[in-house]
């Protein structure tokens, strides 16, 4: 017994010095960055990598902010564009899930096959399309360019779908016999119990929004509709030489609202990945 309950420690150990390796691995790309932006330029690329400077320079960091090229207006560009993606997404996925889950009405499931194949279709294709419609539109080189696409993701929807599918349907049978409206059972019944689900799908379009480089390339024009991954290369100049320091100063930046979400919400999220492994 002793001997099985010593074997059984050691393993444990050995994935835990494993995974703690692992992690500091994966981590070692985000020490470095958080390093570089309290560095000169001059200091950046020394070999080997001095991992603390010997000065820590703050300015780097009012640079950035406050500097000729101030990420200010280019964070609150994000942050409009990912908080209004992600209301609208959690509203049209929440509201097409319990309709695929609950709704019965002819060619439901095709329907849905339909749409799920729509994930099929590179997201590159798309981008000239969308250009040429919304300049038709008028809204071309704004933030609704980046706002209205992202309202609406099938990914979304499927995972909507599949949680209001593995709920009982007897709260809907008997919601309907004290005299509820579909609308009063969907949200008064059903999206209250989706809160995990809601608050993990809520993390990953936030983090698609705010990560998003391509849409604004070619959506974008004027420098102050800029969303943050497009502002940061005003951190280099026509030579195609970089301000390590800066860019990595608003990089560390433009990190804190992701870090702060998940802090938030990650009881739910957690939940929501729990209930999932469980079904």
């Amino acid at each position: 017994m002793t001997s099985l309950t010593t074997t059984s420690a050691l393993r444990r150990f050995g994935w835990a010095v494993l995974l703690w390796s692992l992690a500091l691995l994966f981590l070692a790309p985000f020490a470095w960055m958080i390093s570089t932006s309290l560095k000169r330029n001059i200091d950046v690329f020394d070999l080997p990598i001095q991992w603390i400077p010997d000065t820590f320079q703050w300015s780097n960091y009012a640079e950035v902010w406050t500097g000729e090229h101030s990420i200010a207006r280019y964070f609150l560009n994000s942050v409009v564009v990912a908080a209004a993606r992600v209301f609208g997404e959690l509203l049209t996925a929440s509201m097409a899930g319990y309709a695929f889950a609950r709704l019965s009405f002819r060619g439901r499931d095709k329907v849905f096959l339909l749409y799920l194949a729509t994930a099929l279709i590179p997201f590159q294709l798309l981008l000239v399309p969308r250009f040429m419609y919304f300049q038709q539109l008028g809204i071309y080189d704004t933030l609704l360019a980046l706002i209205l696409p992202g309202m609406f993701t099938v990914i979304g929807t499927f995972l909507m779908r599949q949680y209001f599918t593995g709920l009982p349907p007897e709260l809907r049978e008997a919601a309907r016999i004290d005299g509820a409206s579909e609308w009063r059972i969907y949200w008064n019944v059903y999206l209250p119990l989706a809160r995990p689900v809601l608050a993990a799908l809520g993390i990953l379009a936030f983090v698609w929004s705010w990560n998003d480089y391509e849409s604004p390339l070619v959506l974008l024009t004027t420098d102050s509709n800029y969303t943050i991954p497009i502002g940061l290369t005003n951190f280099a100049d026509e030579s195609g030489g970089l301000s390590a320091g800066l860019a990595m100063a608003g990089s560390v930046s433009s990190l804190v609202p992701v870090i702060l979400l998940f802090l938030l919400l990650q009881k739910r999220f957690i939940q929501a990945l729990t209930r999932a492994g469980l079904k």
